[in-house]
Order: C-alpha cells, then sequence, then structure tokens
C-alpha cells in the first residue's frame, strides 16, 4: 500500500510518497501560490534501492574474475564455496531492476505501451549483444593475424566455425541460433524480458496465475527430469548451433524462475521476509551445507566423495537449466545479503566520520555505480577479460601479476560506470557558460 506524508505549511504544501520496496519518489509542491490554484508539480524523482545496485556491481566483478583464463582470482568466488553464482545474483538483481525501470512503465501507461517500453530495452539489448560478438572476435582473430603465438586466440573461444565457414554463422548470430557459449547471457536476458507482458497480463488474474506459469515453465525446461521421466522429451530450450544439437547453455526458460522471483519481490508481489533469527540459521545452514559439496570443499578440505555426489546428482545442480538445489542455495545467500544490508540497505551506509566507515562508504559508492550502469560495464568486462588473459599468456604469470591484472580491472570498471554515468547526463544541454 502506498504511504503518503503530507506536511503542511503556509502557502508551501509538500507531498512526499513511497511506493513499493524499491523506489521513492518524491513530488514537491511549492510552487502552488494558493491551495485553490495550484501550479503544475514538478517532475516526480526516482531514487533506486541502494541494495540493488550494490549486490548488482559486486556481481560485475565477480563476472570480469570469473571470464578472465586462468585466473586465480576465480578460485575464491561464489561459484566455489556453493552451487549459485554471480549470474544468479545479476539475474535476480536484473529482474528486480526491471520491476522498477519497466514495471512502473505497465502500470501508468497501460499494457500495451509498457510492452513496448520493454521491447525497446530487448533492441538495445540485443545489439550490445552483435557489437560484443564482433568486437571481441575481432579482437582474437587481430591478435592471431598480427602475431605469431603459441596458441590460437580463436580457438580459446571456439570461434572456428565462425571463421572458417562465416556466411552460415553470421545468419545463426543474426538470428539467435548461433550463440556461442561465452556470449550466452545477453540472448538469455532478451529471451526473459520478452516474457514479461505475459506475466504482467497473467498478473490481472492475480499472482497465483503469475506464480503458475513461471513454476509450470521451469519445470518444462528441466531436462533431467524429463529424461529421469523417460518421456522422449529433452525439456524446453533454444538451439545454439547450427551445425549440432547443442543448446544454448542458459537456458532462459530455466533462467526466468529467479529472474520473475527478483520482479515479483520489488513489485510487492511477493512479500518482503521478515527478519527472524530462525530464518537467518536455515539460510546460514543451506549456504554452509553446500561447502562440502563445493570445489573449495574437494579442494581445500579434501571432501572427495563430493566429486561422485556431483556426478550422480547433476540434475539437482545444473547450471544451464538452473537445477533446484543452485535456487534454493541462492535464496539462502540472498536472504543473508538482504539482512546484512539492513533495513533499506542502512547498513551499506553507517554514520560516523571515522576513517574506516568513510572508506567502507567510498568502496560502496564506487560499487554502487558499477550497478548503476551494468549492461556498459558488463560489455567491457567481457572484452577486457579476454585481452587481460592474452596479455598474462605473454608475461609471467604470477600471483602478483594477475592480482595487478585484476585490480586495473577493476579501476577500469569503475572508471566506464563514471564514464557512462557521464554521458548518460547529457551534461552539453546545460545552459552555456559563456
Amino acid at each position: 500500500m502506498p504511504l503518503a506524508l503530507v506536511v503542511f505549511r503556509r502557502n508551501k504544501p509538500r507531498v512526499t510518497q513511497i511506493t513499493g520496496q524499491g523506489m521513492t519518489t518524491t513530488i514537491d509542491f511549492s510552487s502552488y501560490t494558493g491551495a485553490s490554484a495550484p501550479a503544475r508539480p514538478a517532475k516526480a524523482v526516482r531514487v533506486r534501492d541502494p541494495r540493488l545496485d550494490f549486490y548488482r556491481g559486486i556481481a560485475m566483478f565477480i563476472i570480469l574474475c570469473a571470464h578472465t583464463p586462468s585466473n586465480y582470482f576465480s578460485s575464491w568466488i561464489p561459484a566455489r564455496w556453493g552451487f549459485s553464482d554471480a549470474t544468479e545474483i545479476f539475474v535476480f538483481c536484473s529482474g528486480m531492476a526491471s520491476a522498477i525501470a519497466f514495471g512502473s512503465s505497465f502500470d501508468r501507461r497501460g499494457w500495451v505501451l509498457g510492452t513496448a517500453r520493454v521491447g525497446q530495452r530487448v533492441w538495445q539489448v540485443y545489439w550490445a549483444h552483435i557489437g560484443m560478438f564482433m568486437a571481441i572476435a575481432t579482437m582474437m582473430a587481430a591478435i592471431d593475424h598480427f602475431g605469431d603465438y603459441d596458441k590460437v586466440y580463436i580457438g580459446s573461444l571456439n570461434l572456428w566455425k565462425f571463421f572458417s565457414d562465416p556466411a552460415p554463422q553470421l545468419i545463426g548470430l543474426m538470428s539467435l541460433t548461433y550463440v556461442p557459449n561465452y556470449f550466452d547471457i545477453l540472448p538469455m536476458y532478451m529471451v526473459i524480458l520478452a516474457m514479461m507482458p505475459l506475466v504482467m497480463a497473467l498478473s490481472r488474474l492475480g499472482f497465483w496465475a503469475v506464480a503458475v506459469a513461471v513454476v509450470a515453465v521451469w519445470i518444462l525446461a528441466q531436462g533431467a527430469l524429463w529424461a529421469w521421466l523417460d518421456t522422449g522429451f529433452a525439456g524446453l530450450s533454444l538451439p545454439a548451433e547450427p551445425w549440432s544439437d547443442r543448446r544454448w547453455f542458459f537456458n532462459p526458460f530455466a533462467w526466468q524462475l529467479v529472474f520473475f522471483t527478483g520482479f515479483a519481490l520489488m513489485r510487492g508481489w511477493i512479500p518482503a521476509p521478515p527478519v527472524r533469527w530462525w530464518i537467518v540459521a536455515l539460510a546460514a545452514f543451506v549456504v554452509l551445507a553446500n561447502v562440502p559439496l563445493s570445489h573449495v570443499g574437494m579442494r581445500e578440505f579434501g571432501f572427495d566423495w563430493a566429486k561422485d555426489w556431483r556426478i550422480a546428482n547433476t540434475g539437482w545442480i545444473d547450471k544451464s537449466d538452473f537445477a533446484l538445489l543452485r535456487y534454493v542455495h541462492f535464496l539462502g545467500l540472498a536472504y543473508l545479503a538482504y539482512v546484512v544490508a539492513g533495513p533499506g540497505g542502512a547498513r551499506l551506509q553507517p554514520e560516523g566520520e571515522s576513517l574506516p566507515l568513510r572508506g567502507w562508504r567510498v568502496i560502496v559508492t564506487l560499487i554502487t555505480k558499477v550497478g548503476q550502469q551494468s549492461l556498459a560495464v558488463f560489455l567491457f568486462s567481457m572484452a577486457f577479460a579476454r585481452f587481460s588473459g592474452f596479455v598474462m599468456d605473454q608475461t609471467e604469470r604470477t600471483a602478483a601479476n594477475m592480482a595487478l591484472a585484476n585490480f586495473v580491472g577493476f579501476a577500469l570498471l569503475i572508471a566506464v560506470a563514471y564514464g557512462v554515468a557521464w554521458f548518460k547526463s547529457q551534461p552539453w544541454r546545460g545552459s552555456a557558460t559563456g
């Protein structure tokens, strides 16, 4: 329910309205000249939930580490401690952000224009995907063409077919029927975005209709389940290569479950979870119980039996089809992150003037800026990760060198985020300075 706080002063009434779980709308009526003849109110200001951008920013740094070849930092990312990883953070937070960015369009302008707004975003992400592929493929080809190295870099991304027989692969690239593994996150995001108008239409029937549809699509996408039932149905998925039967690595019909979980939370269809000690204990148990079954558990603690367990239970932890235990692990991790951030993200920006607190606020600000510009930062990180891997191949891959490469990458992600924000502010549209 919207909460409105009205404070009247002489001829200067102001109304502040808080709506939803992630957006604050402030309407300033200070230009009123009288109660009976109000002037047009100033434009509403939307304030993003700081937790959303902070955690999405963290995901961007993790994604850079995970995509840099032979990066020892990636040995300690969340994916090595449990079943879920930065992809879940990215998709979940994207669902929350979409509820703010696009959900309000459906509310204010209706289903048709809301759908048009989503379609515009799909169009933007589509060309971002095409541009990213061409830029990275060109960079790999240039390295091979102008250098003489002991490896073929187009092969490091399995782009042999694209360069040996480009015509059908270009058709596949533009039609999204050719989706190499390194380039599969944005296509997944596009398909899920395209499902949003259907979800918004179903929401008119009630949240139960949305929940049934989302869960049903997720079940249809569980290839391991249908194989176990011996139905002959391989599961709902999309083709990734014109010359083989390989499917998209990130199955959008499965991954939409975590996206629309975040979407529903931000829309208020699912109430914010209460902070209770027993829920915290349960979430912590789920997260810690994953450690013996994780890569860290096998590598650092000698739980060799976990390898056999993972092989025998692939259908429960499969990443492509976003299997059930990945979802359970992520929900536990997300709840703990929610508790740590505090109400409205208050603990992310603690008050105080001590040096550690000020330093922490600076770090949070930088991470949040990266999360606010996640698409541009993601595109840059995917290209930089390959370039960084190439540079490391030409130097001695020591711990110090790799750490330096990572921190240079982190600094560049922050620079890109601030640069994109500056361009988006269109400073050239301001008043002339002479």
